[in-house]
């Protein structure tokens, strides 16, 4: 089978590969799609924490199961996909229901090869029923519950004002379930582009750019004074992230959703008079899972207006530099396989 290769930062190679063989407790999946993430794109970089080359990228996917033991919930042909974060199950995070952030995590396509191939195996615990739900749909699954999970973390409750730092496809999905949870949000990039796309696309009705704006003071307009109760920020940008702190309310609380690999600067005295709670957001759960698909079913949420761009398999190695390059306007590349 073909495989896609990250050999080193900036390096693919296709190679081959034998198909993998049926284990006990796993299942035989065919991908049919890839969606183009942010992890995937700093690991191409060689910007992406807790990473080792070479590696077979991508954790976004849907695939049609090729084989799997006989069991009640799935059968060969059905369309699935997965939550690629592999826990141990023993640990003291994976004991108090924390898989998300397991201490031993194997993280498919990060710490594990992952899913650019034809065929991968996966625990069969892990698989997501997705009968009538389309391969575009469940590819985007994944990124979606790493926004219902950063939303669920910081306990976002209707009306408050949420600001978003970060239009990404993380950050968009952050925003579209601030919106379902019933919040008033507020987009924060330096991407006018982007910031376009939050109001035409998911109708979000303040945005800020702060390299032409004054941040500070619009945030104060829009809120009337209070400044925003829930800041996250989706950047992964360490200036962004410092700024963040700057902009919440009294109270409020701040999620870090977005990675990178520098100390984070804070003054305390700031900080502290606000009563202020700073928590990180990794991953998500079966629960945050389920509640994306939910409202996928439900039509809250439409997977057509995240995709920019497809390509078919064997042409990712071509245009993977081209997805790097934020005048190409990608939110989201899906590979698309027969």
């Amino acid at each position: 089978m073909n495989v896609l290769l990250c050999e080193e930062p900036g390096r693919f190679e296709y190679i081959k590969r034998d198909e993998p063989l049926l284990q006990q407790e796993k299942a035989i999946l065919k991908v049919k799609r890839i969606g183009i993430c942010g992890t995937d794109l700093h690991a191409f970089e060689g910007t992406q924490p807790y990473f080792e080359y070479p590696r077979v990228l991508g954790h976004e996917l849907a695939c049609e199961i090729a084989d799997i033991r006989s069991n009640d919930e799935f059968k060969i042909g059905d369309r699935v996909t997965f939550i690629p974060y592999f826990n141990c199950g023993n640990c003291i995070a994976c004991r108090n229901g924390l898989t998300n952030c397991c201490v031993n995590m194997k993280v498919f396509g990060v710490h594990i090869d992952g899913g650019m191939s034809e065929y991968i195996s996966v625990p069969a615990d892990k698989l997501l029923q997705g009968q009538n739900m389309s391969f575009d749909e469940l590819a985007l699954v994944e990124p979606l519950a790493i926004g219902a999970h950063g939303i669920r973390r910081a306990g976002v409750r209707p009306n408050e004002f949420v600001l978003v730092v970060g239009a990404g496809p993380i950050g968009l999905g952050i925003m579209e379930f601030a919106a379902i949870a019933g919040s008033h949000v507020i987009a924060m990039d330096t991407n006018e582009t982007r910031l376009t796309f939050c109001k035409e696309k998911l109708q979000v009705k303040h945005t800020i750019n702060p390299a032409t704006e004054d941040a500070m003071m619009q945030l104060k307009e829009i809120t009337n004074g209070d400044m925003p109760t829930v800041v996250i920020d989706a950047t992964g940008n360490l200036n962004a992230i410092n700024m963040g702190f700057q902009y919440m309310a009294h109270g409020a609380r701040y999620v870090l959703v977005g990675l990178q690999k520098n100390e984070i600067s804070i003054s305390h005295p700031e900080f502290h008079k606000r009563e202020a709670t700073l928590m990180s957001s990794r991953n998500a759960t079966r629960e945050d899972f389920d509640h994306v698909m939910s409202c996928m079913k439900r039509g809250l949420v439409n997977p057509a207006t995240y995709i920019t761009h497809r390509v078919l398999f064997d042409a990712i190695k071509d245009n993977f530099n081209s997805w790097l390059n934020p005048a190409n306007g990608v939110i989201k590349a899906m590979v698309e396989l027969n």
